[in-house]
């Protein structure tokens, strides 16, 4: 149908038209300018953000440094005072973040602006009080584990460092039980506390729009916080497998070692007796696992002490590794400035950590080192950090970290994957390689430190996750720990455990508010940037045997990735040195693919019944 319109009524309408859109330009143009200046605001915002946050870093990382290398009640007031400070900060601007999610900015600054959001580990409520409330809880937890003792039957008062020693080298299952029950001891009046950081940090993480704490530490790895979860659980799957092999060979030869009534043939593994205070890793009882034939001929530990390697001498080492990859030396103060060994006179958090106190060069290490094989891996994995830091020195504040958190843990335990027998012998600590005939015991030995572990560096926020989320409630603290240990590592404890125990606490990333997924990914990471790295090398021999040391080529490859920081997603700073944006575990299966063989072939022979 024609519709006929009269002159007179078509001019009203064009008018009505030009009318029309005069008005949508007005708008249009009003909105152009609020879109102007709302951009304008944020690039401030930003820039003001970054400088408040610098120069507060500085100052939380000078009383932290006090406060864990002196411990008493003032240096407490005065690290809660700044944290304080600085956790009230963090939450305004994450607050005001939020404000800027729709406007139009580059993809740079969106990405600061995002990092702002969800980059807080304890979010404080806007409430200045509860604020000041969750400062003091989290100084307060701190000093109880790292002014923690057990005093043992014999009259022996021990921190966590000595008493851990006793867990490393007794094969007295009574001393090994009592340490174990001791040390948890100190962790009972953590409970209430740690309680109520919980409610607190949660009520902090709704301010800023997450659901819960637990939604808030998965959105900080470049996706979906639901799909983070499912990452996870891919990775696990794969080295499962793995997992279950050396689980049910090592539950076999402590059986053999101890007897039925004190290690069972069949389900979990009592954790008194893996070596270590916290089953979390198990090369310490290497001697009662391994089979006669496989010693590969020496001991680090040993190769130590008869070349009178003293604690600063395993650190120049560590740092003589990353020279000869082309790295710059050590500015002389961090020798100047770390602590290397236990002081005498005063109370000081052992557990080892890697320091940045000025977000450029003043670098250092904290821990009480003891002379042995372990620490010798853990100086390498701390000045990891401290390699990384310095590397994105010159990255914008917020971008001064790693692509993820399992990044930076991941970088010195790739270097320390190229202690081999050969690098060992290049360094003089080692006289003759050992053949590839000893290879299995040098394998075993690195998956008692290696695979052990990773089920256990995946519980602990699987459980914190489910704590924060309220689907583990404080009256399910201690049960649901002990359930979560026995689904992942078929580790139980050796006696019986009730709600009045805080056994979580007596791991130092609990109390300590750190997250631990990273240690997870770490170990996965690891071993697929040591195969990339050794592709550099042009390796031609297995990947357990490749040793990068020397080549300033893959430095150079592993330095690049280093200088981006946080700047971009993490599956970007991935590729540039695997070429792939996918974590992938199968480098781990590669990697000990001869001993899988074996421990299987063990299993069957001695027909033990795996799985628990």
């Amino acid at each position: 149908m024609n519709l006929f319109v009269p002159r007179q009524s078509r001019l009203t309408i064009t008018v009505a038209i030009m009318l029309g859109l005069s008005a949508c330009d007005d708008a249009s143009s009003d909105n152009q300018v609020t879109d102007q200046k709302t951009n304008i605001q944020a690039k401030q915002f930003l820039a003001e953000a970054e400088a408040t946050l610098s120069q507060l870093s500085i100052e939380q990382n000078r009383a932290e440094w006090i406060y864990n290398n002196f411990i008493t009640h003032d240096t407490a007031q005065l690290a809660a005072k700044v944290g304080e400070k600085r956790t009230a900060t963090s939450v305004q601007f994450a607050t005001q973040a939020a404000l800027y999610n729709q406007t139009p900015l580059s993809k740079i600054e969106k990405r600061k602006l995002n990092i702002l959001r969800s980059s807080l580990v304890l979010p404080a409520p806007l409430d200045p009080n509860k604020n000041a409330e969750l400062a003091q809880i989290n100084a307060e937890l701190n000093g109880l584990y790292g002014k923690g003792k057990y005093c043992l039957k014999d009259g022996r008062c021990l921190t966590q460092p000595a008493l851990s020693v006793i867990m490393a080298e007794s094969k007295n299952p009574a001393l090994l039980l009592e340490v174990w029950e001791g040390w948890r001891n100190i962790a009972k009046p953590m409970r209430p506390l740690f309680e109520r950081e919980v409610a607190l940090a949660n009520e902090g993480a709704k301010d800023l729009g997450f659901k819960d704490l637990s939604v808030l530490w998965r959105s900080q790895y470049d996706m979906k916080p639901d799909d983070f979860s499912k990452e996870l659980d891919r990775l696990w799957t794969q080295v499962k497998p793995l997992y279950d092999s050396l689980h049910c060979y090592v539950r076999g030869e402590l059986n053999q070692e101890y007897g039925d009534t004190i290690a069972p043939a069949n389900g979990p593994i009592p954790a008194h007796l893996l070596g270590n205070m916290w089953a979390q890793s198990w090369g310490n009882i290497y001697d009662a696992v391994a089979p006669a034939d496989a010693d590969p001929g020496y001991d680090i530990t040993q190769l130590l002490r008869e070349k009178d390697y003293s604690e600063t001498k395993m650190v120049e080492q560590a740092e003589n590794f990353f020279s000869s990859l082309g790295f710059a030396p050590l500015p002389e103060t961090f020798w100047e400035r770390s602590l290397f060994t236990q002081p005498a006179d005063r109370d000081v958090v052992c557990h080892a950590s890697a320091w940045d106190l000025d977000d450029l060069d003043d670098i250092r290490i904290k821990m009480c080192i003891q002379r042995d094989a372990e620490d010798f891996i853990t100086i390498h994995h701390e000045l990891g950090h401290n390699y990384y830091q310095r590397a994105y020195k010159n990255q914008p504040f917020i971008f001064k970290n790693s692509a993820n958190d399992g990044f930076h843990e991941a970088i010195g335990d790739t270097v320390a994957l190229s202690i081999t027998p050969s690098y060992l012998q290049q360094i003089g600590l080692l006289e003759t390689v050992p053949d590839a005939s000893k290879d299995i015991g040098l394998l075993l030995r690195q998956a008692l430190d290696k695979v052990a572990f990773l089920p256990f560096g995946l519980m602990i926020d699987q459980w914190r996750w489910k704590v924060f989320s309220g689907e583990i409630t404080p009256e399910q603290y201690n049960q649901s720990w002990w359930e979560l240990r026995e689904k992942y590592q078929g580790v139980k404890s050796p006696v019986e455990r009730n709600e009045t125990d805080f056994d979580p606490g007596a791991k130092y990333h609990v109390p300590a508010n750190v997250p631990y997924t990273r240690y997870f990914l770490a170990h996965i990471l690891q071993f697929q940037f040591h195969r990339a790295l050794c592709d550099m090398t042009q390796n031609t021999g297995p990947i357990h045997r490749c040793s990068i040391y020397g080549d300033k080529d893959a430095g150079a490859k592993l330095n690049t990735m280093l200088e981006m920081g946080q700047s971009q997603p993490w599956p970007e700073a991935l590729a540039v040195v695997t070429g792939s944006q996918e974590m992938d575990a199968n480098a781990v299966l590669e990697y000990f693919a001869p001993l899988q063989t074996w421990l299987n072939e063990q299993n069957k022979l001695a027909n033990r019944q795996c799985g628990w």
